[in-house]
């Protein structure tokens, strides 16, 4: 059984206290949050004062992902503003053994993300140092886009490199995740599924996630 994390991305903006509300309630797992920059993606999401203004009513874990450059320079404050497991780019990373590091030593999980395009090969070095791996299953930076197929066969590839390295991180898939594919997902290896508009574009919300853990 997957953990769900919907993604507040996907929520309604001038009712974030209704998503809020909707997490709490549900079956869900974490909250998903997708910090974005304009320059490493090509939109802009929200930052910490929102993390934290969710921390503050949230009893769930806040699963933090960093779609920006120079991740590096926001760790700690997004360790202030209540993240529990923070995830940054493989591609906006110079050094990121030292990034992993610095994510552990503040007191949070360290998760690792992969692009659509970026080999999950490339892994075999940190694979061990890692809490959490999240795979892009769309290209990042809006919500709502077609889920890749080849996210499958790189969820395989990442047990087989999990089982090479002794590597305990959960496998996360983000984007283009509902009930026509979860199924799938987790039989191929998926222990977090985040999920978007799947979540807050039904008419049942709180349906779908219980759907979605049910997998």
């Amino acid at each position: 059984m997957a953990l769900i994390a919907p993604s507040v991305l996907a929520a309604d903006f001038l009712n974030l206290q209704g998503a809020i509300d909707l997490i709490e309630n549900s079956a869900a797992d974490w909250y998903h949050l997708d910090i974005m920059d304009g320059l490493f993606v090509p939109n802009i999401s929200y930052g910490q004062p929102v993390v934290e203004a969710i921390n503050r009513q949230a009893t769930k874990p806040l699963d933090v992902h960093l779609m920006i450059m120079g991740p590096d320079r926001y760790i700690d404050d997004f360790c202030k503003a209540g993240a529990h497991v923070l995830t940054v780019h493989w591609e906006a990373c110079t050094h990121l053994h030292r990034t992993v590091h610095a994510i552990r030593q503040a007191g949070m999980k360290a998760g690792v993300s992969l692009n659509p395009h970026t080999p999950v090969s490339l892994l075999e070095d940190i694979l061990a140092d890692v809490d959490l791996v999240l795979l892009m299953s769309v290209n990042p930076g809006f919500g709502g886009q077609k889920f890749i197929e080849r996210t499958y066969a790189k969820i395989s590839e990442l047990k087989d490199l999990k089982e090479k390295t002794g590597s305990k991180a959960l496998i996360e898939i983000d984007g283009g995740v509902g009930l026509h594919n979860a199924e799938k997902l987790v039989q191929a290896g998926a222990d977090v599924l985040v999920a978007g508009s799947a979540v807050f574009g039904a008419e049942e919300p709180q349906e779908v996630i219980e759907r979605l853990k049910k997998f």
